[in-house]
C-alpha cells in the first residue's frame, strides 16, 4: 500500500491548471497579450501607420511644366538667349485689396470677410497691411488696417495662376481682353478684377460686398516686350494694340 500511494503521488507543479511540463519553481504564469485597441484608438493607430508609410511626392504645377517645356525654349528662340538661366520668368504674384471704407467706417466684419475670401482665392492667409501716416482728409490715422495683401511664389504662384488664366479671367462679363499696356519698364504686369465672385472658390451667395483686387506680375523680363511675350506664352488674353491704344484714349 506504500508502494502504491507513492505512485499516486505527482510530481510537484505536474497536474495544476494550464497543463505544460513542471519547472523548477513551479509552473509560469502565462504572460498577457495587449488588448487590441478599438473605436477612435484603433483609428488613431491606423492614421499614424500610414502616415510612417512613403509617401509619394506632390506632382509639379501644370504651368511650372510648361514654361520649363515650351515657354523657355521659345523665348530663347524669339530673343536670342543662350542661356536658359538668362530667360525672363514669373517671380512672384503679388494680390492687394484696399479697404479704406470698411477701415474708416468702423466696419471690422467686412475686414475679416475680406480677409477669409482673399485666402480662399490665393490659398494662403493674407498680410494686414497698416497705414504709415495719418491723412486727415481720408480720415485715415497712423497703425490703421486699411487693405490685406498676399504674395505668391513657387508651386502656389502657377496654380494660381492656372486657375486665373483658365477659370476667372473667362468668367469676367463682357470679357474683351487684357489691357497689353499695363507692362512698367521692367517688364512687371499690373491689372485687376472688379468683384471677387469671378474666382469660383468664392461662394456668391455668401459674399455680403462687392470687393476688387489688384494683381501684380512680378517678372525678371528687362523690357515690357519680353514680359509681355512671357504672358503671353502662358496663356494672358491680351487684346490688340491698336484696339487698345484706341479704347484707352476714348
Amino acid at each position: 500500500m506504500a508502494d502504491k500511494e507513492k505512485q499516486d503521488k505527482k510530481p510537484k507543479g505536474e497536474g495544476q491548471k494550464g497543463g505544460g511540463p513542471p519547472t523548477g519553481k513551479g509552473q509560469q504564469k502565462q504572460q498577457k497579450q495587449p488588448k487590441k485597441p478599438k473605436g477612435a484608438a484603433a483609428e488613431a493607430q491606423a492614421d499614424a501607420g500610414a502616415d510612417d508609410a512613403p509617401q509619394q511626392p506632390a506632382p509639379p504645377a501644370r504651368l511650372a511644366a510648361t514654361y520649363r517645356d515650351q515657354i523657355v525654349p521659345a523665348l530663347q528662340q524669339k530673343f536670342g538667349y543662350t542661356n536658359r538661366l538668362s530667360v525672363p520668368r514669373l517671380e512672384k504674384i503679388v494680390i492687394s485689396m484696399g479697404l479704406g471704407k470698411a477701415a474708416t467706417a468702423g466696419e471690422k466684419a467686412k475686414l475679416d470677410q475680406a480677409e477669409k475670401e482673399l485666402g480662399v482665392i490665393a490659398g494662403q492667409k493674407p498680410v494686414r497691411c497698416k497705414a504709415r501716416k495719418s491723412v486727415a482728409n481720408f480720415k485715415v490715422r497712423e497703425g490703421m488696417e486699411t487693405g490685406l495683401k498676399v504674395t505668391l511664389r513657387g508651386a502656389r504662384m502657377y496654380e494660381f495662376l492656372d486657375r486665373m488664366i483658365t477659370l476667372a479671367i473667362p468668367r469676367v462679363k463682357d470679357f474683351r481682353g487684357l489691357n497689353p499696356n499695363g507692362f512698367d519698364k521692367a517688364g512687371n504686369y499690373n491689372f485687376g478684377f472688379t468683384e471677387q465672385t469671378v474666382f469660383p472658390e468664392v461662394d456668391a451667395a455668401a459674399v455680403t460686398f462687392q470687393q476688387g483686387m489688384n494683381i501684380t506680375m512680378v517678372t525678371t523680363a528687362r523690357k515690357p516686350e519680353e514680359g509681355r511675350e512671357l504672358l503671353k506664352q502662358f496663356g494672358f488674353p491680351f487684346r490688340g494694340e491698336k484696339e487698345g491704344s484706341e479704347r484707352d484714349r476714348a
